[in-house]
């Protein structure tokens, strides 16, 4: 899925919110890492990071010729600060309506509307795929994040206790967000 569009975040700054490429596999691929070092916030620990700069160009590439699915960049003077995607949940006829969510900044970015832009970018992206229903988890301290998502317009259907297990600090509960694309409750068969 293609996408691309320039935006000024809280500092004034150019930042510009486009689908990531197979020429952007080393980019993501560094973001993915430093964020994924930089907070406890994310699903997983660099370490866990099975895959490589190859790989990473190979799911750029599906993903560009996606019109289901996009992995969006957030780019700041030629660097990638951030990224944000949805992958459809299944295929089959009773799944194929809901997308999953998920976001990752590069914490010296934090606070400056990055995540706001990507999070638009995507659920626009989403709207115009056709699902019906975005879907993320966020786990309940991250505050700042379940604020953005709520006033994106996400709403809590249900939380998970132990929806995550911390190598730091022990279970962390996960709160189940979901938004409605078409609110009237369409059927569109994607």
């Amino acid at each position: 899925m293609r996408y691309e569009k320039a935006v000024i975040i809280k500092d004034n700054t150019e930042c510009m919110i486009r689908s990531a490429t197979a020429a952007d596999a080393a980019g993501v691929y560094d973001c993915f890492c430093r964020t994924h070092a930089e907070t406890d916030y994310l699903l997983t620990y660099p370490d866990e990071n099975h895959f490589t700069v190859e790989g990473e160009q190979q799911f750029l590439t599906e993903k560009e010729a996606s019109d289901k699915e996009v992995e969006l960049c957030a780019v700041i003077e030629g660097e990638i600060v951030g990224v944000a995607g949805f992958e459809r949940v299944g295929s089959c006829d009773k799944l194929k309506h809901r997308a999953e969510f998920g976001i990752s900044i590069r914490k010296a970015y934090w606070g400056r509307g990055i995540g706001r832009a990507l999070t638009e970018s995507c659920i626009e992206c989403a709207r115009n795929a056709g699902y019906a229903q975005l879907e993320l988890n966020v786990i309940s301290d991250n505050d700042r994040a379940v604020e953005l998502y709520k006033s994106a317009g996400f709403t809590e259907f249900g939380r998970n206790p132990r929806g995550f297990r911390s190598r730091s600090s022990g279970w962390q509960e996960l709160i189940l967000m979901r938004m409605e694309l078409d609110p009237e409750g369409e059927y569109h068969s994607i």
